[in-house]
């Protein structure tokens, strides 16, 4: 099963990665606040960076800058976790050579 960022889904991912469990379904996430709920794995954007760099902007327009002027940007940080304990929940095997890629693993 895959989520979306939506905040619907955000809402009730505990609720979500608890369902799925109990079937035995593999959820991947959009991000790691997913994963720490019970997901299995997620991959997107670093969320603390892109608040950080949302920051900047504000920055920008406090100072005078018009918010048309500024660029749109792009996520330049993703993090890819793997929680094992939903993976041994559900009887799956995550491959080293996937663990080894991963940015966070949660036992």
């Amino acid at each position: 099963m895959i989520t979306v960022f939506d905040p619907m889904f955000f809402n009730e991912r505990r609720q979500i990665a608890q369902v799925a469990m109990a079937y035995g379904l593999p959820v991947m996430a959009p991000a790691d606040v997913y994963v720490k709920a019970g997901a299995l794995m997620s991959y997107g954007p670093d969320l603390v960076d892109l608040f950080r760099r949302a920051a900047t902007s504000v920055d920008k327009i406090l100072k005078g800058e018009q918010p048309g002027n500024l660029p749109v940007e792009l996520p330049i940080k993703y993090d890819f976790v793997i929680n094992l304990a939903a993976a041994k929940t559900i009887q799956m095997d995550v491959p080293a050579t996937l663990l080894a890629r991963a940015d966070e693993v949660i036992e």
